[in-house]
């Protein structure tokens, strides 16, 4: 086996990478060396790529970022005895302490000790990468490569759609990124009513509605409310599926909420947010709920049922584009603008 490998690394502070020649890792006698055979672009990717006020405070170059991927195992350490070299896997991407408060509570998703890969740890756009036996993930092999790659973001669309009664619901979703667009799919499989969605780019509407989503409205052109109450006979939705972190995404949603429906916020506001909490929440007897990744391990075996049961089909419209990692420029360029659903790179 050779001894370097590719990997696109944030070599330093500014905009930008590199795709360098770096030594392949080896795994301590609890992890395991996984040869990468595809990877995705994140939200938090292109935050690192583009070099902004959180990458500035959180990441320290030399790094190779990047943490969506699948791959199989070529080398296992001392003490892992239940993989095989040859086993299709993918990984969850927060390495706990397991000694917490929040780990040694059932809250490991929320560890106060957290490691992120490609945030604080080596990441995945290179040919290899090193991933803690804990964290390995077995691949049903029925899985294509492009959706194996992306199990971290379905699994935050996953965790977020299904944490409360979603059957049967009215459910509107603002923002359709590529996890908003990924909880259309998860919401339809699992049977919610109908699905409403919101965005400013048209491009990504038109994406949601080939994901499922029966309506889609640009908060630019439509009046938000006035159209969830028009199809919901002036009621509102049951469920809110907030994935924009955007002020007025939040706001509108929140209006849009019958009392007693229940709210996930998974989208990162860029800063402060003032929302209407006594008639959005308080008043109307909701429920909120803070989404922080997936639940260890919960979540995992909800999505491998899902993709079990026929999930795979309805997430091909999400895959919009794939390239090289050796394009990884053009691939980054593509996503700055927007207009995609899930880049793949194939190291």
């Amino acid at each position: 086996m050779k001894t370097t490998m590719k990997a696109l690394v944030k070599a330093n502070r500014g905009e930008g990478a590199e795709l360098r020649e770096v030594p392949i890792p080896s795994p301590k006698e609890d992890e395991v060396l996984v040869k990468v055979t595809a990877t995705a672009i994140c939200g938090t990717d292109i935050h690192i790529y583009k070099w902004d006020n959180w990458s500035d405070g959180r990441i320290k170059p030399p790094l190779t970022f990047g943490h969506e991927f699948c791959g199989e195992i070529v080398e296992t350490g001392s003490k892992v005895t239940d993989l095989e070299v040859g086993t299709r896997v993918t990984a969850e991407g927060h390495f706990v302490c397991g000694s917490c408060y929040f780990c040694k509570t059932g809250q490991a998703h929320i560890c106060e000790d957290v490691e992120i890969i490609g945030v604080d740890t080596e990441g995945c756009f290179a040919e290899y990468l090193v991933v803690p036996r804990e964290n390995v993930w077995v691949l049903d092999p029925k899985i294509p490569e492009d959706v194996a790659a992306i199990h971290d973001p379905l699994g935050n669309a996953v965790h977020a759609t299904l944490i409360d009664e979603i059957v049967g619901n009215d459910v509107l979703i603002t923002g359709c990124g590529p996890i908003g667009l990924a909880s259309i799919a998860v919401a339809k499989k699992a049977g919610a009513s109908q699905v409403i969605v919101t965005d400013i780019n048209s491009y990504r509407l038109s994406l949601a509605k080939e994901m499922g989503a029966d309506l889609a409205l640009n908060p630019q052109e439509n009046n938000v409310v006035e159209e969830v109450m028009k199809n919901t006979q002036n009621q509102g939705v049951d469920v809110l599926l907030e994935m924009a972190g955007h002020n007025t995404a939040i706001n509108d949603g929140l209006k849009a909420l019958k009392g007693g429906g229940w709210v996930s916020f998974l989208g990162i506001p860029g800063g402060q947010t003032q929302i209407d909490l006594a008639d959005g929440i308080i008043f109307k007897g909701a429920k909120a709920y803070g989404i922080n990744g997936r639940l260890m391990y919960d979540t995992w075996y909800k999505m491998h049922k899902l993709l079990k049961g026929g999930l795979i089909e309805d997430l091909e419209p999400l895959i919009t584009h794939k390239f090289s990692l050796d394009e990884y420029e053009k691939a980054f360029e593509l996503a700055k603008q927007g207009n995609t659903g899930k880049i793949i790179l194939y190291p």
